[in-house]
């Protein structure tokens, strides 16, 4: 294999990267750990990793370990293979069997954003819109994802959330979240009956990584009128079928 001849290259950045680049077998490090593998000193990962966490590009958990952030995820949205184009042909077939909006969000902090989606031929339909950010904890895909996040990291989430009583059914404590999370688990899908927006009733089900990390979440969103516990039950099997499938291809 023909070597890359290296060129004018800044010590600072290489090791930047080279941070990244420990992260591609491990899905969580501290700074000890970091050090090690790099042969740095600690002081010195210490300051890259936290110039590399003030832009987004790692993540802190509760118990003072990183992870990979979402900035990341958001660069890599740029390149010629990214989480849309795989999801895309799922989504449709997703509107084709199911006739309801259906939508693909990823991650930030607590809350949700929605990247893409295609809406119902219904004449009266939900209609999200690409770049809505909402909360994780009266979604379904917000839900869905945070039955698949690491303990230390789901508690460090929950710990940092408001619980904004939206309606009646909007879930408001750490333990009614942790009770549904356990319920999704089980599932494979998660829904939202009306926790968000009376009238609204949402099925959703994780993108994870080879990891089993969860990039995003797909869902189909339909009026209560129509969503009956068929339609949901259905929808929620093959959200996680696609979901499934698309993993299979990152």
């Amino acid at each position: 294999m023909e070597m890359k001849e290296k060129k004018n290259t800044i010590q600072s950045v290489e090791r930047a990267i080279s941070i990244l680049k420990c992260f591609e077998n491990h899905q969580r490090l501290g700074i000890t750990e970091i050090s090690k593998m790099l042969a740095l000193h600690k002081s010195t990962a210490f300051g890259l990793v936290g110039t590399l966490e003030y832009h987004g590009l790692l993540e802190q958990d509760a118990d003072g370990k990183y992870r990979l952030g979402i900035e990341l995820f958001r660069l890599g949205t740029h390149v010629q293979i990214d989480l849309r184009n795989i999801v895309l042909p799922y989504l449709d077939e997703l509107l084709r069997q199911c006739q309801e909006t259906v939508n693909l969000v990823i991650r930030e902090k607590g809350n949700v954003v929605y990247i893409e989606k295609k809406e119902s031929p219904h004449s009266m339909r939900i209609c999200t819109k690409v770049g809505q950010s909402l909360p994780m904890y009266c979604t379904a895909v917000g839900k869905a994802i945070m039955a698949e996040l690491p303990g230390t990291e789901l508690e460090e989430i929950l710990e940092g959330t408001e619980f904004t009583k939206y309606t009646e059914n909007t879930l408001q404590s750490q333990e009614q979240v942790k009770q549904q999370v356990e319920e999704i688990r089980k599932a494979g899908y998660a829904v939202d009956r009306e926790e968000l927006e009376y009238g609204l009733v949402c099925v959703g089900a994780a993108i994870l990584d080879l990891n089993g990390y969860p990039l995003g979440a797909i869902s189909v969103s339909g009026p209560a009128t129509r969503m009956t516990e068929e339609l949901i039950g259905r929808s929620g099997k093959l959200l996680h079928e696609y979901a499934g499938q698309a993993r299979r291809k990152l």
